[in-house]
């Protein structure tokens, strides 16, 4: 379904694409002057939907009143309106509305305006609320516009959101690295085959994120896609983070070198300080149900249904510094969840209702590097045997399921720049205290492939699928190697079926399961 904006440019006009490509800023965020008129500084969003609520999200060029119209028809005949929050500098003019009192098993269509004029700007949008004997349908990935690969109008811009916006899913589960804020964008990146690619540029993306500006403008650079902004107004999106929404392989307390301060071009050495200002600018870009009582805390679980729980993981906040990975025993040096994060999703688990409970966990279980390292960023080390360092934490988890009996649980994991199927089974496992499950990875949406052909055979992971491997280089999007997830739970059958297309759609791979009764 594709939604007619109302006032506004559809795309970038063509001053603005020549200016940026000939090396001038594009700005996605100008903030004007306090007397100019109000208008949408970028798109418009919608995230976390479940039966009868729904978060809207909008961003301003100045400071105003948000508002929100809604109704269950396109023309928005009787709709009801919520009045939202006084944008201000404070959050950048970013603003979100919760609407509550929704109809389950309806098409919602929505009106966001700022200021309560009626010749002012509008932008419309729409998502379905969960009910009724439907399909649920989703698409779910992540990695966007990295290794200084940025919208290149002259390719089409970020492609791959128009394919996915073309399997009409309920929603998005983005699993991390939406911005790669240590990954400045330049007017041309060169690729492998002597080519160059046009990046749009703008003072942001220019250079590595160190301010709250900076990373703000890493999320408003999305925007400058057309692709983007209609997906995002008609897929509402459950979203997470990953490392590069601060800096790569990030951990609470890491001080960067002198020789990544020299490489990438960073002014201080304190992580923490960039986590607080990449923190703050996810929550201001993203339309998400905030912790009423832990408003930093980015875990949770959204409902869509009956028929699916999303839990999404937080995969940075609470881990230990990086290391070899290889302790013996489970302790402090080998958090990457963290317990407090845990013991909330064996909870939330235990209680949850819905026939399918999808764990989306930006990092695979069991993909490893070929060569022993001396840092792991992710659970797994290049040991085949019984759990050490942070795969606890996963053996720990998986003992739980089993323990309470969990079924039709699933894992969907990004990152790693590739997408695949692993199949989980105690049979041929080091460790065999779990019930088989399956993983699904999915990516990139928009930045280079990964090469990783390797895996951790600790919790008995087989593959059943992986993506090509690509040739050596910072090969672009261009080149072929860009996926997303796709999942529909059959509302009859309720068999999930899930599997990896490409960037024309085609499906690559799927695999239907039976849900346990």
């Amino acid at each position: 379904m594709t939604i007619a904006e109302s006032n506004h440019k559809t795309n970038l006009s063509r001053r603005e694409l020549v200016v940026g490509l000939a090396g001038f800023s594009v700005a996605p965020s100008i903030v004007t002057a306090a007397n100019a008129r109000t208008h949408f500084a970028d798109g418009i969003a919608s995230g976390d939907i479940t039966q009868n609520s729904a978060i809207i999200w909008a961003r301003s060029n100045k400071s105003a009143k948000m508002l929100v119209d809604w109704s269950s028809t396109p023309r928005l005949k009787d709709s009801q309106r919520v009045a939202g929050p006084f944008v201000t500098e404070k959050t950048g003019y970013t603003g979100q509305v919760t609407l509550t009192g929704l109809p389950p098993g309806q098409d919602i269509f929505y009106r966001v305006r700022f200021d309560d004029i009626n010749a002012s700007e509008t932008r419309l949008g729409h998502f379905r609320t969960p009910g009724g004997n439907r399909d649920v349908t989703f698409v779910f990935g992540g990695d966007q516009c990295g290794a200084g690969w940025g919208i290149n109008p002259h390719w089409g811009g970020l492609k791959l959101f128009e394919t996915m916006r073309k399997t009409h899913p309920d929603f998005l589960i983005h699993l991390g690295d939406r911005i790669y804020s240590d990954k400045p964008i330049l007017k041309r990146a060169s690729m492998p085959d002597g080519n160059k690619w046009e990046n749009i540029i703008t003072p942001a993306k220019s250079q590595v994120a160190e301010s709250l500006e900076d990373y703000r403008g890493n999320y408003s650079y999305n925007f400058l896609d057309t692709h983007y902004r209609n997906f995002c107004k008609e897929v509402p999106a459950f979203t997470t983070w990953d490392d590069h929404e601060v800096t790569n392989n990030w951990w609470p307390g890491r001080k960067l070198s002198r020789r990544i301060m020299f490489r990438k071009g960073y002014t201080q050495t304190d992580v923490d300080s960039l986590v607080r200002n990449g923190r703050q600018a996810f929550f201001d870009f993203t339309p998400m149900q905030r912790h009423q009582t832990d408003p930093n805390r980015i875990f949770r679980k959204v409902s869509y249904g009956s028929y699916v729980d999303v839990f999404l993981l937080d995969s940075r906040s609470y881990r230990s510094q990086n290391n070899r990975n290889q302790q013996k025993s489970p302790g402090k040096d080998t958090a990457l969840l963290g317990q407090i994060q845990i013991n909330w999703l064996k909870g939330a688990l235990s209680e949850s209702n819905a026939l399918w409970k999808i764990i989306a966990n930006p990092l695979p279980i069991a993909h490893k590097k070929k060569r022993e390292r001396p840092r792991y960023d992710k659970f797994s080390n290049n040991d085949d045997g019984p759990p050490l360092g942070r795969e606890f934490e996963i053996a720990d988890i998986l003992s739980y399921i089993k323990e309470q009996k969990i079924k039709n649980i699933v894992w969907l994991a990004a990152d790693v720049h590739y997408s695949a199927a692993h199949y989980f089974h105690p049979d041929r496992a080091a460790f065999r205290d779990f019930l088989p499950f399956w993983e699904f990875i999915s990516g990139p949406f928009h930045t280079r492939p990964g090469r990783s052909m390797h895996y951790d055979k600790t919790f008995g992971a087989e593959r059943h699928y992986r993506t090509p491997r690509a040739p050596k280089g910072n090969n672009p999007p261009s080149a072929g190697y860009v996926y997303f997830g796709h999942g529909r739970i059959n509302a009859k059958t309720g068999t999930l079926t899930v599997g990896i297309r490409d960037i024309a759609g085609h499906s690559l791979f799927e695999k239907t399961i039976e849900p346990q009764r």
